[in-house]
């Protein structure tokens, strides 16, 4: 007779905690079940990423172990770097508790939270290389390519191992491989000084009045969910307000030209912004040249950015949530918010090695 009790399943969660967002991804038996993004503006409070851990929590549910990885260390809410990975370290612990949650310090793996001082280096930051350990486990050679809301990481694996030649954030930006780019949060400012406007190079106003989010929301590329932040003026997320601010960047009103034309503006934007992620990728190919079947894998609230670098660069391209076990009602987020949902299957299996970092 077979017992009447199943085998006890083994849930696993993994967080991204950042500083515009937290991310939460649960695993059961190593299939990812659900997966979820919560707003956390921590430029307003520490208690933002309270409300966001606690919301967390709720959407988790009861499980074994916890990965963590933070990159919220740099809001202006905190001193320093040290500083903001042990205040978030604690909240998260609060939250949690102490002996289920593990902070993922890159090289170094997964570490207990009571030792998070001693590997601030090495937590700060290292979403990137989380999602890199995981594809690299999967795919010889790959180009991942991970478009959040603000930033934008673009990662060489060779071989079947992180090739990255940064670390810190600093590092990183200097190699190519982290572009303060994301596909909702970057203020139009920061992607172009002056755009085609009626026979002239119109200067843009160097004033947070639009951001790209409104740009990929008049193109129509934008996805629907994705945009969890307040807009630049605090109104709301039609295409008519988002090409009002648009009109505000360039110092003028949306009469002064039909909606084509602000259309056409708007895809200069977003081949501006796409032009200096095709700069960023070939810095880093230049680098590491990777075999030209190497796909681009796709992840994050921007992958349809990251699909069309590919593109650009004649490359195929591999979602990131096709390299996994994924539930189909979790399939769009598990792609979405692959930091988390990477943390999630290294905690998994604590014994197992992880990939090395090559630098």
């Amino acid at each position: 007779m077979d017992h009447p009790l199943k085998a006890r399943q083994t849930a696993i969660a993994g967080l991204d905690v950042g500083g515009a967002h937290v991310k939460a991804a649960r695993l059961v038996d190593g299939r990812v079940v659900a997966v979820t993004q919560i707003a956390s503006p921590l430029w307003q409070g520490i208690d933002r990423l309270e409300v966001a851990l606690a919301e967390a929590r709720a959407f988790l549910g009861p499980v074994d172990r916890i990965g963590v990885v933070i990159t919220a260390e740099l809001a202006d809410t905190f001193e320093s770097r040290r500083d903001g990975v042990a205040q978030v370290a604690r909240r998260i612990g609060q939250a949690f508790g102490n002996e289920t949650v593990f902070l993922y310090a890159g090289p170094a793996g997964l570490v207990p939270l009571a030792a998070a001082a001693d590997h601030v280096r090495g937590i700060a930051s290292a979403n990137w290389h989380a999602t890199a350990s995981v594809v690299a486990g999967v795919l010889p050679d790959a180009l991942l390519v991970d478009i959040g809301s603000t930033t934008a990481d673009l990662l060489a694996v060779r071989a079947g191992a992180d090739a990255a030649t940064g670390y810190t954030d600093a590092e990183r930006l200097a190699a190519g491989e982290l572009v303060y780019t994301g596909a909702t949060r970057t203020s139009l400012m920061a992607v172009a000084d002056r755009v085609p406007f009626a026979g002239i190079w119109q200067p843009l106003m160097n004033e947070h009045f639009a951001t790209i989010a409104d740009v990929h929301r008049l193109t129509g590329a934008l996805p629907e969910g994705v945009d969890q932040h307040a807009t630049a003026d605090g109104r709301g997320q039609s295409v008519a307000e988002s090409r009002a601010r648009l009109a505000r960047q360039l110092g003028r009103d949306t009469e002064d030209a039909s909606e084509a034309e602000w259309l056409g503006v708007a895809r200069h934007l977003a081949e501006r912004q796409l032009r200096n992620l095709h700069d960023a990728a070939a810095q880093v190919l230049s680098r590491t040249p990777l075999p030209d079947d190497a796909p681009v894998v796709s992840a994050g609230i921007g992958s349809f950015l990251a699909q069309r670098l590919a593109a650009r660069l004649a490359r195929p391209v591999v979602p990131f949530a096709s390299l996994l076990s994924v539930a189909p009602e979790a399939a769009l987020w598990a792609g979405r918010a692959a930091p988390a949902v990477a943390v999630a299957m290294l905690a998994a299996e604590p014994a197992a090695p992880y990939p090395a970092h090559t630098s």
